[in-house]
C-alpha cells in the first residue's frame, strides 16, 4: 500500500491573516497524524505574501511540539540559501529535540524570485556545479563523529553532536535530483506538481538507477502532488479553483495577493493568456469526487512505482481541506 504524507505551504487566505495560516499549518498536521500519514512536510518560501512558510525550521519545531508521531520535516530546505554548517547545525538541534522525527528535503531551487535570491545569498550566483558541492559540505557535517575530548578540535562540528541526523531526502523537479539521489543513494521526492509529465520518467530513472548507502538500503521515490477531492466533481472543481486563480496570478508576479476564496473565483474572468497559463499546468492537480480521485492516483502510482504520494491541497476552506485529506486517506487504505 502506498503511504500517504502531506506538503504544506502555509497558504494565507483571503479574509485571513499569517497568524492564522500558521495555526491552520498545525491543525492541518494533527489531522494528518490522526489520518495515519506517515510525514508532513513544510515548505520555504520567499518574497510571496501568499505563503507564511518562510523559515521552515522554526514551523517544524511548532508542528513537531504540537504532534506525537508523525515526522515532521522540510520540504524542503532549498540549500543554496543557505550556509550547509547552519543547516546541520538546525537539523541536528531538532533530531535532538524530536528523535527519531524529523527529515530534511533538500531542494538546489530558490523558493522565490531572482531578486530575492540574490538577497538571500548576499548578491552571490549559484554556480553550475554549486550544489554538489554543498551538498556534500553538508553530509560531511551530518555524518561527523563525536569532536575531541581534549586539545583543540581538528575540525568544525555542526553541534549538538552525538545525536540522530535527520532523514535525508533530495528534491527534484528535472533529471539533476534523480541522477544526485540514485547516486548517493538517499530517498526522492520529485515535484510532479510543477513537471507532471516526467515524473514517471525521472522516478523510474531514480530507482533504476540507485546505489545502496549508509543512509538507504533501497530507493525510496516519492511524487508529490496536488489533490482537490470532494463528495462530487462540481464541489471538487469549485474548491480547486482557488488555486487556479493563484497560479495565474503568481505567474502574472502577483506574489502577495493572498489564496481567493470561490466567491471571488466567480467575480474573474480568466483571459487568453490566463487561460495558457491554466493550459500548461493542467495536469498538475488532480481533482473530483472519490471515485475520479481514486483512478488518477492509481494511475500515477502505477506509472511512477512511487512508494509515498506527498500530498497538497491548496483550497481556500480549512475544513474543505481537511476533508480533501480525509477522503484521500481512506482511498489509499481501501
Amino acid at each position: 500500500m502506498v503511504a500517504l504524507s502531506i506538503l504544506d505551504l502555509s497558504p494565507i487566505v483571503s479574509g485571513s491573516s499569517a497568524t492564522q495560516a500558521l495555526r491552520d499549518t498545525v491543525a492541518l498536521a494533527q489531522h494528518a497524524e490522526s489520518l495515519g500519514a506517515a510525514r508532513v512536510w513544510l515548505a520555504e518560501h520567499h518574497n510571496a505574501g501568499m505563503l507564511a512558510s518562510s523559515a521552515p525550521e522554526i514551523l517544524i519545531a511548532h508542528v513537531a511540539s504540537a504532534t506525537r508521531r508523525i515526522r515532521v520535516g522540510a520540504g524542503g530546505v532549498m540549500l543554496p540559501n543557505h550556509t550547509p554548517l547552519r543547516v546541520a547545525e538546525q537539523f541536528r538541534l531538532l533530531s535532538a529535540l524530536y528523535p527519531g522525527r524529523i527529515d530534511l528535503g533538500l531542494g538546489r531551487a530558490a523558493g522565490t524570485d531572482p531578486r530575492t535570491a540574490r538577497l538571500l545569498r548576499r548578491g552571490a550566483e549559484l554556480l553550475p556545479d554549486e550544489f554538489a558541492a554543498q551538498f556534500n559540505e553538508l553530509l560531511g557535517y551530518l555524518e561527523a563523529g563525536p569532536a575531541p575530548r581534549a586539545g583543540r578540535p581538528t575540525s568544525i562540528i555542526a553541534i549538538p553532536n552525538g545525536v540522530e541526523s535527520p532523514e535525508l531526502f533530495l528534491l527534484g523537479s528535472s533529471d539533476y535530483g534523480a541522477r544526485l539521489a540514485a547516486e548517493r543513494g538517499l530517498g526522492f521526492a520529485f515535484a510532479h506538481h510543477m513537471n507532471p509529465s516526467e515524473a514517471a520518467h525521472e522516478l523510474q530513472r531514480y530507482r533504476a538507477n540507485f546505489r545502496p548507502s549508509r543512509y538507504r538500503a533501497t530507493p525510496w521515490a516519492i511524487a508529490s502532488v496536488n489533490v482537490v477531492a470532494a463528495p462530487t466533481d462540481a464541489q471538487a472543481e469549485e474548491l480547486a479553483a482557488s488555486g487556479r486563480l493563484a497560479l495565474v496570478r503568481m505567474a502574472q508576479g502577483q506574489r502577495d495577493l493572498p489564496l481567493p476564496s470561490p466567491a471571488e473565483v466567480r467575480q474573474h474572468t480568466f483571459d487568453e493568456e490566463e487561460e495558457a497559463v491554466l493550459a500548461a499546468y493542467a495536469g498538475a492537480t488532480i481533482v473530483g469526487d472519490p471515485e475520479r480521485v481514486r483512478a488518477a492516483l492509481s494511475r500515477l502510482v502505477e506509472e511512477t512505482a512511487a512508494d509515498e504520494l506527498l500530498v497538497m491541497t491548496q483550497v481556500h476552506d480549512q475544513a474543505a481541506r481537511r476533508a480533501s485529506y480525509t477522503l484521500v486517506a481512506e482511498l489509499l487504505a481501501s
